[in-house]
C-alpha cells in the first residue's frame, strides 16, 4: 500500500483555512514593452488547493518563477505568513517548472538525494525521504537509472519527486500533469490531495480544466497578465448567469444553426444571446436516434440557456 507523504495530523486538521499564507501581492513585470504581469494579487490559504489557470502566455510562469524567486518583480512582494520571503524561507517551498530542470546524466535516486541535502536535509533522512517519494510517484525501479534514459512520462514523474523529496511547506508546480499517462495523473492527484490534507497550501498551472475542477476549491483566472476572476469555484459558477448550452445532431444539416436562430429572433428579449448556441457549440455526431429535420422550429426550444 502506498504510504501517504504527509499524513494529516489533529493539529493540521485545526488550523486549516483559518487565514492566507501565501500571497502574490500587487506583482508587475514587464520584458521591454510586453506587460507579463499587470498587478496582479492572489492569496492561497493552508491547506487549500488553488488552480492557475489562462491561455498560453497569460503570466502564469512568470508569476511562479517571482513566487520562488528565480525572476524579480518591477513592483509588488511574495509574502510568507505576512513576511516578504527569503532566500531561506524559499528552501522550503516545493518547485517544480514547465521546464524540466534535471540533470540528464545522474542517476535518480542520488540526484532526489542531491536536491534533498540542499534543501537541508541530513544524508540519511534525504535518503530515505528520496525512496519514499521515488516509490509513491512509481519510479522506484529506476531509482539506479540515469534521469536521460528514462521515458519522458518518467522523467515528469521524477521532476515532480524532486519538488516534494525536501517536505516542503508549499508546493508551486507549473504544468504538473503535462506529459502524464492516466495512471500518473491519478497517482499525483492523490498525492496532492494528500498534501492539501495535511495543511500544505498547493498551486498549479494547468490547461487540464477538468482536472482543475476535480481537484481544486479555488480557481485564478489570468489573462494578458491581469487577474480577471479569482475566488472559490462554487462561487464564480453561481455569480455568472449566463449558461452555455451544447447541442448535438444526428446526420445534421449544414445550415441548421442559422435556420434555429432566424426562428428564434422574435423571441429574443424572452432569452440569453443566441451566440450561446453557436456552430462552435453543436457538431454533428453519429447516433441511432434521429434528429428532427432542421426545419422543425419548435425544436429550438431544447437548446434554451
Amino acid at each position: 500500500m502506498r504510504r501517504p507523504l504527509a499524513p494529516e495530523t489533529s493539529r493540521a486538521r485545526s488550523r486549516r483555512r483559518l487565514a492566507a499564507v501565501l500571497e502574490l501581492e500587487g506583482l508587475s513585470r514587464r520584458f521591454g514593452d510586453v506587460v507579463a504581469l499587470d498587478d496582479v494579487s492572489f492569496r492561497i490559504a493552508e491547506g487549500e488547493m488553488v488552480g492557475f489557470v489562462g491561455p498560453n502566455g497569460a503570466g502564469k510562469t512568470t508569476a511562479m518563477r517571482i513566487a520562488l524567486g528565480v525572476l524579480q518583480p518591477d513592483a509588488g512582494e511574495v509574502r510568507w505568513r505576512g513576511r516578504p520571503v527569503d532566500a531561506e524561507m524559499r528552501r522550503r517551498f516545493g518547485y517544480m517548472p514547465e521546464e524540466r530542470g534535471l540533470y540528464p546524466k545522474m542517476r535518480v535516486l542520488d540526484h532526489l538525494v542531491y536536491l534533498a541535502r540542499l534543501h537541508g536535509l541530513g544524508r540519511e533522512d534525504a535518503r530515505a525521504q528520496a525512496r519514499r517519494v521515488a516509490d509513491v510517484l512509481g519510479v522506484a525501479d529506476r531509482a539506479g537509472a540515469r534521469v536521460e534514459a528514462l521515458s519522458l512520462g518518467n522523467q515528469q514523474r521524477v521532476q515532480l519527486a524532486a519538488a516534494l523529496v525536501h517536505r516542503p511547506e508549499v508546493l508551486v508546480l507549473d504544468e504538473p500533469f503535462s506529459g502524464l499517462d492516466p495512471v500518473g495523473v491519478d497517482v499525483l492527484s492523490g498525492v496532492l490531495r494528500e498534501q492539501a490534507a495535511a495543511g500544505v497550501p498547493v498551486v498549479f498551472s494547468s490547461h487540464q480544466l477538468d482536472l482543475v475542477e476535480r481537484l481544486c476549491g479555488s480557481v485564478v483566472l489570468i489573462h494578458r497578465g491581469r487577474v480577471v476572476a479569482s475566488g472559490r469555484i462554487a462561487d464564480l459558477r453561481d455569480a455568472d448567469p449566463r449558461r452555455l448550452v451544447r447541442v448535438e445532431l444526428a446526420e445534421a444539416v449544414p445550415g441548421w444553426v442559422e435556420r434555429i436562430g432566424a426562428h428564434g429572433s422574435s423571441s429574443r428579449s424572452r432569452r440569453a444571446p443566441s451566440s450561446n448556441c453557436s456552430s462552435r457549440g453543436a457538431r454533428p455526431t453519429s447516433s441511432t436516434r434521429r434528429a428532427r429535420p432542421a426545419t422543425s422550429a419548435p425544436s429550438s426550444s431544447s437548446a434554451r440557456p
